[in-house]
């Protein structure tokens, strides 16, 4: 049971605009994206099942599966093989590794929501299957993309940094720096005001700030509750 492939936008999928909505059937039932409106969503594909690192995703994320559960984080898997492919690779999982994988796995046996989400090569001569994850916001945004190579297995800690980075800015509008992690100082957007950038680049802000010059300010991960400025 695939999605109404009829008036697909076929479109650049890009950060900041709407994930395309579908119904398709899942390991779960008949699942649709849209039901998950105010939570946020995971959205991984595999090209297929009872592949080394697609299996080895499967495990991390189920082996997470709790911290993406404190984030407000759905995770969904979509694949090209069908349901009942699906279930077989679950069932295998759990009998190999002893492993509930406790998220669904949807059926896209005819590449439509890959289509959807432009994730199905348009260059045959490589035979290479695009795998992406999706990191959907409440509000349904897509808010980042991450591709990886069929050869490497994702990072489930890279995943849940970024989705750790996206709900500080959400929640205090700061910023997070190159190999940031939670409980490391955060940075302020960059102003677009000469006034403050003057102030801030003589240190004659109030505000906690600790700026090595007008652009680029920190503050301490652990006041941003109490800040004004924020």
């Amino acid at each position: 049971m695939g999605i109404d492939s009829h008036n697909i936008d076929t479109g650049c999928i890009t950060i900041g605009r709407m994930a395309p909505d579908f119904t398709t059937l899942s390991t779960e039932g008949v699942i649709t994206l849209s039901q998950f409106s105010g939570k946020w969503v995971l959205l991984v594909d595999e090209p297929g099942n009872f592949a080394s690192t697609s299996t080895s995703s499967l495990l991390a994320l189920a082996y997470h599966y709790e911290e993406f559960v404190k984030r407000n984080v759905q995770i969904l898997c979509l694949t090209i093989d069908n349901n009942f492919a699906n279930i077989e690779w679950l069932v295998n999982i759990y009998r190999t590794y002893g492993v509930f994988v406790p998220f669904p796995l949807l059926e896209d046996r005819n590449a439509d929501i890959a289509r959807r989400y432009n994730i199905v090569n348009p260059d045959r001569i490589y035979e290479q299957s695009v795998r992406d994850v999706f990191i959907i916001g409440p509000e349904g945004r897509i808010r980042c993309i991450l591709t990886y190579p069929n050869s490497c297995g994702r990072n489930t800690y890279e995943m849940l940094r970024i989705i750790d980075s996206l709900q500080l800015t959400d929640a205090y509008g700061v910023y997070t720096p190159a190999n940031w992690m939670p409980g490391g100082p955060v940075m302020m957007p960059t102003t677009h005001s000469f006034r403050e950038a003057l102030l801030k680049s003589t240190g004659q802000t109030n505000d906690g700030l600790t700026c090595n010059n007008w652009y680029s300010c920190y503050t301490n991960y652990n006041t941003l509750g109490t800040s004004t400025l924020i």
